[in-house]
């Protein structure tokens, strides 16, 4: 509708007729734009042994990309051969190296608790860590800091009694092992990557996991969805409206594996980059409430370290702060024709209500002033050499879309104008975050 919205002290107090609203210092001009809630995006990797990302170069290309809130990850240190620790450390730890670093952020954050190790001192520090705002848990299936089932089991169980999230990363690995090992005796190149972690091996960790969740009474969060089995594995289990829940990321929903036949290893994700038949059955579950929320899962690489590894080897992931919203927006609204209230159900309102975010993720009067101009009819080309993250490179290279960022703000402060960032870094604050109600 056409309208205005009212802020004072970084808080939405109004929205309506403008003729209805107190009289303003300052007005935006929002004429002819979308006027939305902030993106709400809690899958990233910031300034950590996966993403060469600073928290200000980070959240610089989030504000410029529309997202307001991301939620990082808080590891607890594990010691092993491939480590970039030293020796082993604990989930409070982790949060304190984060808040350290995120001291330049230009947008809010929260955090997810990382598991990486299997130990007993993790149950000792659980509910502190719950206690302070740090409500969800991830845990891998996969790599050398994947955990075993019946390690996982135990862990869900604890959330279920502190009323947190379990957030899983769901690959089979001895499957994932086997099927790379064959194919690299068979020679084969990098244009095989995503047969090398097949769907099949996700759904099967998948269904692990939701399995044990529901079977505790777990709250738990499958992430990064990239096929219909995996999601079809999600599905079985939400029959009783029960505490399952999952993601996929744009990737997924826009771009498929013959990306790596143009791009060689720089699209090296995990899970792979699928096929267009699950990027179509990604949207009818996205449309029919199984998946719920659309994230980046962003990693900040260089094109060199991509390209100059093996396919098998990492590092992995991709950058998408920056273009997701419009990404997104051009496939689910311009190609699609699915609505804004789509569009904004996913990428705010239900990563805030998944995540215990109440002050964000919505233009409700008395949450915080996160909000986009969005100009709907604006077309652009992407390219890597308006990144503000430290990835040189983007998967989206030399797509046009139409619709793109005018003016993000957040609590109130313009943060990011016009293709340039306005606010300064530190305005961004560390949000605690509630148990969520996952009541149907």
């Amino acid at each position: 509708f056409e309208g205005a919205i009212a802020i004072d002290d970084g808080t939405i107090v109004g929205l309506g007729d403008p003729r209805h609203l107190p009289d303003a210092d300052r007005t935006l001009d929002a004429t002819g734009k979308v006027v939305m809630p902030g993106v709400v995006d809690p899958h990233v990797h910031i300034d950590d042994h996966v993403s060469i990302d600073s928290y200000e170069t980070a959240t610089k290309a989030a504000a410029l990309g529309g997202v307001t809130t991301v939620i990082d990850f808080a590891w607890q240190a594990y010691a092993d051969e491939g480590s970039p620790w030293d020796e082993e450390g604990t989930l409070v730890e982790g949060i304190e190296r984060k808040r350290e670093r995120a001291a330049d952020a230009v947008i809010d954050y929260g955090l997810h608790g990382g598991i990486l190790r299997e130990g007993a001192d993790l149950f000792d520090e659980l509910a502190a860590v719950v206690d302070a705002g740090v409500t969800s848990f991830k845990m891998y299936t996969a790599y050398e800091f994947g955990l075993s089932n019946g390690y996982i089991d135990r862990v869900l169980r604890r959330l279920a009694e502190l009323d947190a999230v379990g957030v899983g990363h769901t690959e089979d690995d001895a499957v994932c092992e086997a099927v790379t090992e064959r194919l690299r005796a068979e020679g084969r190149g990098a244009s095989s990557y995503p047969e090398s972690r097949p769907d099949y091996a996700e759904a099967m960790a998948a269904d692990d996991l939701a399995r044990m969740a529901r079977q505790h009474g777990a709250k738990y969060y499958g992430i990064h969805t990239s096929c219909r089995k995996s999601a079809d594995a999600l599905a079985r289990h939400q029959e009783d409206g029960s505490l399952i829940r999952g993601e996929t990321c744009t990737h997924y929903t826009t771009l498929t594996g013959d990306l790596h036949e143009e791009m060689g290893n720089l699209p090296r994700i995990a899970p792979p980059l699928r096929r267009s038949a699950d990027a179509d059955a990604l949207f009818d579950y996205l449309e029919r409430g199984v998946l719920s929320v659309v994230s980046t899962d962003h990693v900040a690489q260089k094109r060199e370290a991509k390209q100059e590894s093996e396919w098998w080897d990492g590092p992995f992931g991709a950058n998408g702060l920056q273009t997701s919203l419009p990404v997104f927006h051009d496939e689910a609204v311009n190609e699609r024709g699915l609505s804004y209230e789509f569009l904004t159900r996913l990428m705010s309102r239900h990563p805030a209500a998944t995540f215990g975010l109440p002050g964000k993720g919505t233009l409700d009067p008395g949450t915080d002033a996160d909000i986009v101009i969005f100009d709907p009819d604006v077309e652009y080309t992407i390219s890597a050499a308006d990144n503000a993250s430290n990835a040189d490179y983007s998967l989206y290279e030399g797509r046009t879309v139409r619709g793109a960022v005018e003016t993000t703000l957040v609590r109130g402060v313009v943060v990011a104008d016009d293709g340039e960032i306005v606010g300064p870094p530190g305005h961004g604050e560390y949000v605690e975050r509630e148990r969520p109600d996952w009541t149907p």
